[in-house]
């Protein structure tokens, strides 16, 4: 039997804007649907709405009335931030024209149809399909770890309740106290997160006096992402109170117990901490993976030009749940390739022009007061894959007025981004 997927295989070496039928010239507005209103979602609505100026009919699928971004929310760990200033809603975004935001969560994509149904039964049929769900959490890749665990061992990997109740589980560590961090394998959204969270917890520690706690990094990677220029950092600020320790040494995580708050390795076992921070493996978002678009990766393969999905050229996968090649999962990587799905879009649908693929990326990670340290890069399309073109890092020799001018760059950063996609 010829299913959709055997055809679409057999359709790979036509060219993109050849692979499926173009919507009728005269007929009603060219739909998309984009799902998730995150740094993605959000980014490929602005972009687009602004190109088509009310000729599309644009909609949002997104259950939250306010978007907390999980990016900067480090910050607010570390007390530099506010909660509200991670706090973002939708209301400009409702008022673009063209555009509505459905407040609901997308439950089924069917293919076959070209549809998309909500959880509260509404289906939208479109022309193309953004999907930017982030990542979903594997709650069974932490032995004795859980859904219901993450109360007592939180994430904060999702922002918003998880990121307030991890605050207060680190205000209330004692001096003297246990700070235990279970780090993710990769690949996971945001490479350089969890170190910077550890800076963050580490300062809001010894910035009230409780400088004989101890944070411990239970990592099942041999390195990770600035880790010279973190340990640098760690050794100046916070001497003495931050271990990392690479599956060598620790010997792999046995099992923990959130009602004791335990955690067993194969090195030692660690016994009644005052805070487990469990940052457990990642995938793409659920309905990307019920949706037949992941591969066994539980990651989707786009095509590296365009991030159209390798499973239907029809729907484009960006951000945190694509395998985007060499570009790290990261809200500065979602809103560069949000500008080139916007264009191919905008190309298909309006017949308007596309430039070639080329994507940014930079990452800024805070580790004391006015010292924020960064890596980027460029990347262009390869045959089979996004390929990085040219790099960039600080350096340990930085001086601490490129460290705080970092530090500006990546506040300047934030406040635009946010301003661009939320008003």
């Amino acid at each position: 039997m010829l299913t959709r997927r055997h055809f679409l295989a057999g359709a790979a070496g036509l060219p993109a804007t050849g692979r499926f039928s173009m919507p009728v010239i005269g007929q009603a507005r060219p739909k998309v649907v984009i799902v998730g209103g995150g740094a993605g979602g959000a980014s490929v609505l602005r972009r687009l709405a602004g190109l088509a100026n009310g000729a599309l009919d644009i909609t949002l699928v997104e259950p939250q009335a306010v978007y907390t971004s999980c990016f900067y929310s480090n910050l607010f760990l570390g007390g530099f931030l506010p909660m509200e200033a991670l706090r973002h809603d939708y209301a400009a975004i409702a008022k673009l024209p063209g555009v509505t935001v459905a407040r609901d969560a997308a439950r089924a994509v069917d293919w076959e149809r070209r549809q998309v149904t909500l959880a509260g039964g509404a289906v939208l049929p479109y022309d193309r399909l953004v999907l930017s769900p982030g990542i979903d959490l594997d709650y069974a890749s932490v032995p004795g770890w859980s859904r219901e665990a993450e109360e007592r061992m939180p994430h904060g990997w999702k922002a918003g309740h998880q990121t307030e109740l991890l605050k207060r589980q680190i205000d209330a560590v004692p001096d003297g106290g246990l700070i235990l961090v279970i780090a993710p394998p990769n690949p996971y959204r945001c490479p350089p997160g969890p170190y910077e969270r550890v800076s963050m917890m580490a300062h809001a520690l010894t910035s009230t006096g409780r400088t004989r706690a101890r944070i411990v990094i239970l990592d099942p990677k041999d390195r990770f992402s600035k880790q010279p220029l973190f340990q640098q950092g760690w050794e100046k600020y916070y001497p003495g109170m931050i271990e990392w320790m690479p599956p060598a040494i620790h010997a792999g995580i046995g099992n923990v117990d959130p009602s004791s708050m335990t955690v067993e390795t194969g090195f030692e076992t660690y016994r009644n901490a005052d805070l487990v921070n469990v940052i457990p493996r990642q995938t793409a978002g659920r309905l990307a993976i019920e949706a037949d678009l992941t591969d066994a990766s539980l990651y989707c393969p786009v095509d590296p030009r365009t991030m159209q999905s390798r499973a239907d050229p029809a729907v484009f996968v960006l951000g945190d749940s694509a395998i985007a090649g060499d570009m790290p999962k990261s809200a500065f990587a979602a809103n560069s390739q949000a500008q080139m799905v916007a264009a191919v879009i905008a190309r298909d649908l309006l017949e308007a022009g596309a430039p070639a693929a080329a994507y940014r990326n930079r990452c800024w990670s805070l580790i004391g007061p006015d010292d924020s340290v960064f890596v980027g890069g460029q990347y262009q399309p390869g045959p089979d894959r996004i390929e990085q073109t040219a790099s960039d890092i600080s350096t340990l020799e930085d001086d601490a007025a490129t460290r705080r001018a970092n530090y500006e760059d990546s506040a300047g950063w934030y406040a635009g981004l946010t301003h661009e996609l939320f008003g």
